[in-house]
């Protein structure tokens, strides 16, 4: 049976099964979106795209370079109401009536003024530059001296030669030769000129006194230049890398910490066999005094001193020593480093360096300066800079060997002391300074190296050996090294011109001004407005570096057979010199000002002093080492040989070490030792 709907029916029931055929759709559409979104997150992600970048770097960086010149800024003008800071150029007005609007007095009145109305003025404080003096004292003193006993020798040795008088006496014969050795330290500016002018004084009686002595220099002069090396003038100065002692020839060359194995393999049964070798280094000390000092404190382009001005550049170098060795006619068949004997250099380098056009003003062009600012310092203005530098050691070491069977080393020496000062002063820039005295400058380097080497190397009877053997007892190096660079005009003082003259009256009767001569002077072409400096004192610059250095490394070495080991077989190498001793000092003394102008006299003075002290006092005479050695040595008794059997009950009439008073022969002074002095090379050096 079919059942008919009516329209409306049917229409209603047609319409409904649409809408529910829709439904399905939208929850199969939404399912699958999501399935298909989570096989999209299954896939492996792209590769990023690569995108190369290219980057330029043109600047190569360069090494350090210490010779790089500095030029301090110029001191800026700090205004009392509107302006914070002023740079190095005069501000611009608009009128003269905004400067009278400004004006306001301060506490220290610096006046800028207009060359075309001096009335109106603006207070500007400009700090002056203050005095500066550094006292710098370094000191190290050490003693090393070691007593070395190696080896079944049985032996007492009792070598005892004093050096105290003849290190003494070597350091009193170098400084009678210093014509400055007594110089102290000044404490006030008074003081200072005083040692200039003494100093000067003492340098210019020494080098007329001083001609022709052997192994000394003089050089004196308006104006030195170049370097000397031991009295010479030279193109190019020695290198110290050049001289330094070669290293030891036995060291083995594989540092301690290498990632190299090394060893040996011996076929068999047995102990390997150790090799026989007594190494000895009783020397190799390294003493080092170094300074490099540039004094830059003050600077300007022109420098007008009312009264003289006066300089004075000294060098004196020292080198003094005793190298007197004694070897033992039984190491004939060694090898004897005798050939490397001890070597000294005194270097000294004098050089000027004139100001360039660009430095000193002359490259400016245009309108000449229509204001300037004045600060005054009332007084003197003292820059100072005193170094000294003390070393003082002894290395002197007492030793008898004897050969153990196996490889024996022994280090008595190689010690290093070094002083060091680096010093820079950077001040103040002026374009104009007056002063109202005079103007002191003075660079003076002392330099003194003492060595005390008396070696004495001897063989007790019966010594002797089939091994290998080498012996030095010079290789020694003294080295002193001064260096005085000048920078600026003090090399071409300048008459005073007149309108200079009349600016330094009109400034110490307190007027401050400047005559429109000195302000259209060529030097201050193009500059905007000039910063003056007025110094109603004298200007004092005083350099001052005194650098000394003192080893006494006289060593005793008695070689011996030993009683316990058999055979002669073993290797041996003795070293007893190879020290060095080194004064290294600098100075840059940059000029108060590039262009100079004095209303008095021009004095400059410059003295190099270069001298070699060798002596061979105390001398014994040429006699046999061996001798000697077998004097100073006693057999010790059996009970000294056995082994130690621990503390013992001290009886009466025993000594500490365990042994009767009557057991040990006393031989009193021998004939070989000096007597002893109670000479104190300390004492000589500072008294």
């Amino acid at each position: 049976m079919t059942l008919h709907f009516d329209k409306a029916t049917e229409a209603i029931a047609h319409f409904i099964g649409l809408f529910e055929i829709k439904i399905e759709e939208l929850r199969l559409r939404e399912a699958h979106e999501e399935f298909t979104a989570s096989r999209q997150d299954e896939r492996a992600p792209p590769e990023l795209p690569f995108v190369p970048v290219n980057v330029k770097a043109p600047y190569d960086l360069e090494d350090f370079n210490p010779d790089v010149p500095y030029k301090p800024l110029a001191p800026g003008l700090v205004g009392l109401v509107t302006w914070s800071h002023v740079g190095p150029l005069p501000p611009t007005f608009s009128a003269p009536g905004d400067m009278a609007a400004l004006a306001k007095p301060g506490l220290l009145p610096q006046h800028w003024s207009t060359a075309k109305s001096s009335s109106l003025t603006l207070d500007l404080q400009i700090d002056p530059p203050g005095s500066v003096a550094v006292y710098t004292s370094q000191y190290i003193r050490l003693s090393d001296n070691d007593f070395v006993s190696i080896g079944g020798h049985g032996l007492d040795f009792d070598l005892r030669i004093d050096n105290s008088a003849g290190l003494a006496g070597l350091i009193e014969t170098a400084r009678q030769v210093s014509p400055l050795a007594d110089a102290e330290e000044p404490g006030t500016a008074d003081a200072v000129l005083t040692f200039v002018d003494t100093a000067s004084q003492q340098l210019e009686a020494y080098s007329a006194a001083s001609d022709g002595e052997h192994g000394l220099f003089v050089a004196r002069s308006d104006s030195l230049e170049g370097t000397y090396v031991n009295g010479e003038l030279v193109d190019e100065a020695p290198r110290l890398e050049d001289y330094l002692p070669e290293p030891d020839e036995t060291a083995t060359e594989t540092p301690i910490l290498s990632s190299h194995a090394s060893g040996s393999f011996a076929a068999g049964e047995g102990p390997v066999a150790a090799k026989a070798a007594v190494e000895l280094e009783a020397g190799g000390n390294t003493l080092v005094n170094s300074v490099v000092l540039t004094n830059n404190w003050l600077q300007s382009h022109v420098l007008a001193v009312a009264g003289d001005h006066v300089e004075l550049n000294a060098i004196v170098q020292i080198n003094a020593w005793c190298d007197s060795d004694l070897v033992s006619p039984a190491l004939n068949d060694w090898k004897l480093i005798g050939e490397n004997p001890t070597r000294a250099f005194n270097i000294a380098m004098f050089k000027h360096l004139e100001p360039s056009p660009a430095e000193s003003g002359h490259a400016g062009s245009g309108d000449f300066p229509k204001a300037w600012a004045i600060t005054e310092i009332k007084g003197d203005l003292l820059i100072m800079n005193w170094l000294e530098q003390f070393t003082f050691m002894t290395d002197e070491d007492v030793a008898i060997l004897s050969c153990t069977g196996a490889t024996t080393s022994i280090i008595a020496g190689g010690n290093t002391a070094i002083n060091n000062i680096s010093l820079a002063e950077l001040g103040s820039y002026y374009d104009l300074i007056f002063v109202g005295g005079h103007v002191y400058d003075a660079n003076i380097i002392q330099q003194l190296n003492i060595l005390f080497d008396n070696d004495h190397v001897g063989a007790v009877d019966g010594f002797g050996t089939c091994g290998e053997g080498s012996v030095s007892t010079g290789g020694n190096l003294l080295w002193n090294y001064a260096g005085i660079v000048e920078a600026g005009g003090a090399t071409s003082v300048k008459p005073m011109p007149q309108s200079y003259l009349d600016a330094l009256d009109k400034l110490a009767n307190g007027k401050k001004s400047l005559p429109d001569d000195v302000l259209q002077d060529d030097v201050f072409a193009g500059m905007k407005g000039l910063k003056v400096l007025y110094i109603s004192g004298n200007l004092i610059n005083l350099n001052y570096v005194k650098q000394t250095t003192i080893l006494g490394d006289g060593d005793q070495v008695a070689l011996a057979k030993s009683t316990l080991v058999t055979g002669s077989d073993g290797d041996w190498s003795i070293s007893t010199g190879s020290n060095v001793l080194v004064n290294h000092a600098g100075i840059l003394d940059v000029d108060a000002g590039a262009t100079i102008y004095a209303g008095g006299g021009a004095y400059s003075d410059e003295v190099l002093i270069q001298a070699e002290l060798i002596t061979d006092e105390p001398n014994l005479g040429g006699r046999d080492p061996d001798a000697l050695v077998n004097e100073a040595v006693a057999f010790l008794g059996d009970d000294m040989m056995a082994p130690d059997p621990g503390p013992q009950p001290m009886d009466h009439g025993q000594s500490d070490f365990g042994r009767s008073h009557n057991d040990r022969t006393d031989k009193g002074p021998s004939d070989h030792a000096s007597p002893h002095i109670d000479a104190d090379p300390m004492h000589s050096m500072l008294a």
